[in-house]
């Protein structure tokens, strides 16, 4: 029998939790899948562990492992497969099935495009457009947000769009900003490319509060429950059904 794990990141906020596992409760409804459990990759339970033992003593035998993550990173091709080697020793009569992280879509670049739109605000000549990922230090995170950046671009009439990461990459959010303000463009729109809320979040909007005098700066929401992400992670799901197994 079939199931599904949905392994999300994690966090210690409760609200960020909350958004992700309403956001997965919403995409299971959508796939006909009888068995269906989410667990967390650090800093909330359940783990890995737990909810690959939820899915078995329901009677599943064949597992999907659905990363809901973005990007291609440390924990698409270290942490969950690590650990996967280690369940899988335990459970050698059921098989395995490792889903993909969204990865680089256009579908996903125009959410950025609609974020911008829903502030409102229209844009001046010399507005200056921020693209923030969450970094890693896997090279493959910079060539992906650069390629979103670029994307969004061709998409807009923004002339200036740049890219900076909230860890492991350069430029980082903190002088990327200070950098555009500098600069002096008459507007700075901070387009976070995060799925949830959480603690990456609270930290920008921080940043964006300690120069609330400035209004020059405009924060966009992040990715969220858009139905396009939902369409994509549901895409996900079905494609483990022949896909590479762990």
């Amino acid at each position: 029998m079939r199931g599904i794990l949905y392994v999300s990141h994690g966090s210690r906020i409760k609200e960020a939790r909350q958004e992700a596992l309403s956001f997965i409760e919403s995409v299971k409804s959508q796939v006909d899948v009888a068995l269906q459990e989410t667990c967390f990759l650090e800093l909330a339970e359940p783990d890995l562990k737990q909810g690959v033992n939820t899915l078995v003593e329901k009677g599943a035998t064949e597992i999907s492992v659905v990363p809901v993550l973005l990007l291609s990173a440390g924990h698409y091709f270290n942490d969950i497969p690590e650990e996967m080697q280690r369940i899988k020793a335990k459970l050698p009569n059921i098989k395995f099935l490792y889903g993909k992280p969204l990865g680089v879509q256009s579908r996903l670049t125009n959410i950025l495009k609609e974020r911008i739109e829903e502030t409102e605000i229209r844009p001046k000549r010399d507005a200056k457009v921020l693209v923030v990922g969450r970094g890693s230090y896997n090279p493959q995170t910079q060539i992906d947000i650069t390629t979103i950046a670029q994307s969004l671009y061709k998409s807009t009439g923004f002339q200036d769009v740049d890219v900076c990461y909230l860890a492991a990459c350069s430029p980082s959010f903190e002088d990327a900003l200070g950098s555009a303000v500098d600069s002096g463009h008459s507007q700075i729109f901070i387009v976070p490319y995060l799925w949830f809320t959480g603690v990456l979040e609270r930290h920008i909007e921080s940043a964006v509060k300690s120069r609330q005098t400035d209004a020059r700066i405009v924060l966009c929401h992040h990715l969220g429950d858009h139905p396009a992400m939902k369409q994509a992670l549901k895409e996900r799901v079905y494609e483990t059904f022949e896909p590479l197994t762990l």
